[in-house]
């Protein structure tokens, strides 16, 4: 099966892998940290175990960071 993963395409061996197994192929850092789009849609963390992937889907990983100035000033 073709997915992409964060705009790269990946060959996926078998018929099915859910969103929570391909945290751990893809080796993601920080997995609690990540919030994870289906086809430009949020996922909840708490469904990652139970969404499952078809031919064609696009998955990103997304790290949101708070963030200021770069001179420390406001």
């Amino acid at each position: 099966m073709k997915i992409k993963v964060n705009g790269k395409e990946r060959e996926i061996n078998g018929s099915s892998i859910s969103l929570a197994e391909l945290l751990k192929r893809e080796k993601v850092e920080n997995p609690e940290m990540v919030s994870v789009q289906l086809n430009n849609e949020f996922v909840d963390k708490v469904k990652l175990a139970g969404v499952y992937l078809k031919q064609a889907d696009e998955v990103d990983f997304l790290y949101f960071m708070g963030g200021g100035s770069l001179n420390g000033s406001v």
